[in-house]
């Protein structure tokens, strides 16, 4: 709405996104506690973003982020691994209150005299960077805001708002229910690649909003190395392998399902005492430029699958790939349009614990007639004026909740985003 400015050392800017959505009627013979309900539903999410920053000299910054987030989710976020909208509010019980989104202490190490310019962002305020550096950040941010990043398919304001189109559903990233940890990311960066580290806070409970302080208890550790070099010859592209391990107080499904078996007792996935068990996985992240309008993506990811799903949502196993054009092909050049697919899939022990009518934080029909979870996205951005963007999609779900018994889910929806 308004331009930036690029001789100040101080960053403000805005967002407002609103995405309304709609679930008809659906074939379900039995639902759960945790089901994606089968009979007609809207709902309306909202995520409104403050961004402010100031540069304190060539090296150093401040980046402060307010947030509110609020209105309603499908069925109230319950019954998909892959969930149609990444803005929605996991615990409808939070406060609707203005919230500190991010926080960060950014200084940058040059470890080169040449220089390259820098697109001035709320995460980057300096206009140009050295060419080799050290990037030291500490602080509360969200790990998406520089892991398993692509162009393509990484923004619920302007694209896929999927929650397994945007981000690998098998990376169960340390998070609190809004998104965001406290930690500290170390990126180094050179010509053609860039490796990254960070260590981050664990909540106390699945999809719980507070965190566990001490880290030498609950603590998360993510990898990723990035290459920007094009897998087709002559076109430019990225690849990106990624690798988390967590700590925290995370059930075992095959131990909870033996321990109900026993005891006679629910299926619950909480019931055992204070014990911090481990979690890893893996993710590869692939851009491609296929013609100057158009790109490709491709995510894959994996998960040890023993232990409780805990920050991101309920995915052991993902394939996603898709493809985005830009709308200059047809002389909008503000313009764009996606289509995507992604499967998910869970291991053996975690649909053991969902057929014995244990519930997730997300999952639970009461049983399960098991079967991949596949969707299909598609949208049209339209650039209105400005700041000003309106976006009609639909998405296609197979298998709800990886429950062959119920669906298929068609779900239209519309985005309204501003920025300023």
């Amino acid at each position: 709405m308004f331009p930036h400015f690029s001789n100040t050392r101080f960053w403000l800017s805005g967002q407002a996104n609103f995405i309304s959505q709609v679930l008809p009627e659906f074939h379900a013979p039995y639902s759960g506690p945790h089901s994606l309900g089968p009979h007609y539903e809207k709902a309306t999410s909202r995520v409104l973003t403050l961004y402010t920053g100031v540069r304190l000299n060539n090296s150093t910054e401040l980046i402060v982020d307010l947030e509110e987030a609020g209105g309603t989710a499908l069925s109230q976020g319950f019954g998909l691994a892959g969930n149609t909208d990444l803005d929605i509010v996991r615990n409808p019980l939070l406060s609707k209150a203005v919230y500190l989104g991010r926080a960060e202490f950014h200084h940058v190490f040059a470890l080169s005299k040449d220089t390259v310019e820098n697109d001035r962002n709320a995460f980057s305020l300096f206009e140009e960077l050295p060419r080799r550096r050290l990037e030291f950040r500490i602080g509360k941010f969200s790990m998406p805001d520089f892991f398993d990043i692509n162009s393509a398919g990484s923004d619920t304001h302007l694209q896929f708002i999927n929650w397994t189109v945007d981000n690998n559903g098998a990376w169960d990233y340390a998070a609190d229910t809004r998104g965001y940890t406290v930690g500290a990311l170390v990126d180094f960066e050179d010509r053609n690649w860039g490796f990254r580290f960070a260590e981050a806070l664990m909540p106390k409970v699945a999809n719980g909003i507070d965190l566990v302080y001490k880290p030498w208890e609950a603590h998360a550790e993510n990898l990723e190395y990035e290459l920007r070099h094009g897998v087709f010859t002559k076109k430019s592209g990225v690849v990106r392998v990624l690798a988390y391990h967590n700590s925290a107080n995370m059930g075992v499904y095959r131990d909870q399902v033996i321990q109900a078996a026993e005891t006679g007792s629910p299926t619950d996935i909480t019931a055992h005492p204070w014990h911090i068990t481990s979690k890893y996985g893996f993710g590869l992240n692939i851009e491609q430029s296929l013609t100057p309008y158009l790109t490709a993506f491709v995510r894959a990811g994996w998960d040890n699958g023993k232990t409780e799903s805990f920050a991101y949502t309920e995915v052991d196993q993902t394939f996603d790939q898709g493809v985005t054009a830009n709308g200059s092909w047809w002389h909008r050049k503000q313009d764009r349009a996606g289509i995507a697919f992604v499967s998910n899939a869970i291991k053996k022990d975690h649909q053991n614990y969902l057929n014995a009518g244990g519930l997730g934080f997300l999952l639970g029909d009461g049983r399960l007639n098991y079967g991949r979870e596949n969707i299909l996205e598609s949208y049209y951005t339209l650039h209105v004026w400005r700041g000003i963007y309106l976006a009609p999609g639909v998405q296609h779900i197979n298998n709800p909740g990886y429950n062959r018994d119920r669906g298929p889910v068609v779900v239209p929806w519309l985005r309204a985003h501003v920025e300023f």
